[in-house]
């Protein structure tokens, strides 16, 4: 059986190959499905997200995975593409709050699909992408939260964003 993760993945985070780790243990295939345009303030764009998912999928040597983007209602692409079930992870009561409302839209707006919900390990459960931006903005260690090649986009990305490249 196949599912989706979908999410801005702004930047990848050792959190999300958790879970995509976890899937794979219940799952045949999975499809990290990129969404375009977000409400969130993006650092990378949707081109760059998807090569840095994919050289982190290389570099942590994970496959079955393909790796997409789309730029429509996430039950409109699943529809599109044949899935009943996306993953997701949840961390916090604040990630349980915004997945909880979502999946309530979701079944309103197409029924026959639903959320399945993972938890990431203990030692991830702090990471997020917001976090891990902000810690690269301002110089700080962020090598034992994303791979080695977001790590080097984000070093670059805020170079870049200062003058200092």
């Amino acid at each position: 059986m196949r599912i989706i993760y979908p999410g801005t993945f702004d930047p990848l985070t050792l959190g999300h190959l958790d879970i995509i780790r976890r899937a794979l243990n219940i799952f045949s295939d999975i499809e990290v499905a990129v969404v375009t345009r977000s409400y969130k303030s993006l650092c990378f764009s949707v081109e760059e997200r998807v090569r840095l998912i994919r050289e982190s999928l290389v570099e942590t040597g994970l496959s079955r995975i393909e790796v997409s983007q789309f730029d429509s209602l996430l039950v409109d692409y699943m529809n599109k593409n044949n899935y009943r079930t996306f993953i997701r992870g949840l961390r916090a009561n604040s990630d349980f709050e915004y997945e909880f409302q979502m999946q309530l839209m979701n079944r309103r707006l197409a029924p026959g699909i639903t959320g399945l919900y993972l938890m990431p390990s203990e030692d991830k459960m702090y990471l997020s992408s917001t976090l891990v931006k902000e810690i690269a903005k301002y110089n700080g260690d962020v090598s034992t939260m994303v791979t080695k090649c977001v790590r080097n986009a984000l070093e670059e990305q805020f170079r870049s964003a200062t003058g200092d490249g």
